[in-house]
């Protein structure tokens, strides 16, 4: 399950002004993805949490009035922090080329670059 949010006002963390966040809830846990930008499609950093409830205690009171917003899971393969359908190039193949990445418009992988 992913949810997004935008923050009331821009956090400073780790000297980034977070104004979104993404929740990623897996059987290992809690993926929050920080984004530094409204439009972003690829987090800044992200932060891990045990459950969510830890994760939402921490954010509910920190979010504008749109509140959660749900999103899809991603497509197998692709990235977890991405709004967009987009995959390490290479790594369906078992041959990841980590730092290229791949998009899927129109039912066809292309390179990507953010």
């Amino acid at each position: 399950m992913r949810k997004y949010a935008f923050l009331e006002k821009p956090l400073d963390l780790e000297g980034t002004a977070v104004v979104k966040i993404m929740f990623c809830d897996s059987d290992e846990g809690v993926l929050l993805f920080l984004y530094d930008k409204p439009d972003a499609n690829r987090c800044a950093f992200d932060r891990w949490y045990e459950n969510a409830e830890e994760a939402c205690e921490e954010w509910n009171a920190l979010l504008d009035a749109r509140g959660w917003i749900g999103i899809e899971d991603p497509l197998p393969g692709c990235q977890q922090d991405a709004f967009l359908p987009i995959r390490v190039k290479g790594r369906e193949a078992g041959k990841p080329e980590w730092g290229k990445y791949e998009i899927l418009r129109n039912g066809v992988w292309e390179d990507y670059d953010p």
